[in-house]
């Protein structure tokens, strides 16, 4: 993790940045662009040099705002720029794969929003192409922000010192509100063909990943089941006004671990009152550990090695500059929010880039991400058989 930045911003090599895609992810992700050499010791200065996106004026609009130097809606030929040296793809899942294989061919340098892909077979051809690129010199990495969390970047700290002893149980949930009104409008993240599932990959990917990098252990084996509850919706492109839902609305499953720990796995977007609950808890032989992100700058933590009298969960407030990330930011107790993640996320690859040493998360951890998902879809399918990831 990166130190605060020093004072001599100016003598940092620049990396042209090129970013595909404006909406909520592209802002977040253009926010952390402009911000992360003036709070971290990255050996670049990003350069903001183009953004694509689909409608001329659109794009213009929101490459101003956001500050982007120049605007496109071909996203093939900002990828081939000779002034681009990093890719950084905020698209639709169905666009994934194409983007970062070409992107990652041309030589640059690639950042995908997650999930990696709409399917196990993209997603093990864009681990292909980041294979082949990595033995240039040219990196990949997945965009999967809750891990630079300091307060789950924390907890994976106390997991790998020994604190939770032998793993027993993992309970993870992702849980918001914003599709529970039925007359609620279509979007591109309730079509098959462009998101690939519903939330089972929009959130639940990010708790697969989560858990993975907190615990330590990869996921082996899954029963689940999917649930689509309003199946049809306003839709502008439909002749009738209405459009069929073809994503899962929401998605439970059970989980097995290498290690032979037992987890439990929750993804819905009809949790109402719910805005952006994603909590996890682990619980091993020695202690065990809770997180909501809705509580974000918080970890609680029980050491199961302390007699009753004092045992129990403590709340541990994470703003110490001796915590993850926080030096680079504010004095104990001024809190961050849910952007500096992927500043956090950006800082991280940088230095990579500039070390040469392997991304975290890499293609193919989105890939064993994607098998997952894969696998809880299977299962669902077929009454909840257990399905072998």
């Amino acid at each position: 993790m990166t130190e605060q930045a020093s004072s001599n911003d100016g003598k940092r090599p620049t990396l042209g940045v090129a970013m595909v895609g404006h909406a909520f992810m592209g802002a977040v992700h253009a926010h952390a662009w402009r911000s992360v050499a003036r709070f971290f010791d990255v050996p670049y200065s990003p350069r903001m040099v183009v953004l694509g996106g689909r409608d001329p004026e659109r794009t213009a609009r929101a490459a101003e705002r956001m500050g982007w130097a120049d605007s496109t809606t071909d996203w093939r030929a900002l990828v081939e720029r000779d002034d681009v040296d990093l890719v950084d793809i905020c698209t639709p899942g169905d666009t994934h794969a194409e983007i970062a294989i070409a992107a990652l061919e041309a030589g640059k340098h690639v950042l995908c929003e997650k999930p990696l892909a709409n399917t196990v077979e993209e997603a093990e051809r864009m681990v292909e192409a980041a294979e082949r690129a990595r033995e240039r010199g040219v990196f990949a990495m997945v965009a999967f922000n809750y891990r630079r969390v300091p307060a789950l970047a924390l907890a994976k700290k106390l997991v790998d010192e020994g604190r939770l002893g032998e793993l027993r149980h993992v309970r993870a949930a992702y849980l918001q509100d914003w599709l529970a009104d039925a007359d609620a409008p279509m979007t591109w993240r309730l079509r098959r063909e462009q998101a690939g599932s519903g939330a089972l990959g929009d959130i639940g990917a990010h708790i697969i990943d989560a858990t993975q990098f907190v615990s330590g252990q990869t996921i082996t084996g899954v029963s689940g089941m999917t649930e689509t509850f309003v199946r049809r919706r306003p839709s502008e492109n439909a002749a009738d006004g209405m459009e069929d839902v073809t994503v899962d609305d929401c998605a439970v499953f059970t989980a097995r671990f290498a290690s032979g720990a037992v987890g439990s796995f929750e993804a819905t977007r009809y949790a109402l009152g719910r805005k952006n609950a994603m909590r996890i808890e682990l619980n091993g032989s020695k202690g065990s550990l809770a997180f909501d992100f809705e509580s974000m700058n918080e970890l609680w933590f029980h050491d199961g090695t302390e007699g009753e009298t004092t045992g129990g969960f403590r709340r541990i407030v994470v703003t110490e500059p001796t915590h993850p990330y926080i030096g680079a930011w504010w004095p104990p107790g001024h809190v961050l929010g849910y952007e500096h993640t992927f500043t956090h996320e950006i800082a991280d690859l940088l230095t990579a880039i500039d070390a040469g040493t392997p991304v975290e998360p890499s293609f193919a951890d989105g890939l064993r991400v994607q098998r997952v998902l894969a696998a809880v879809e299977k299962s669902a399918e077929n009454g909840s058989k257990y399905i072998e990831v």
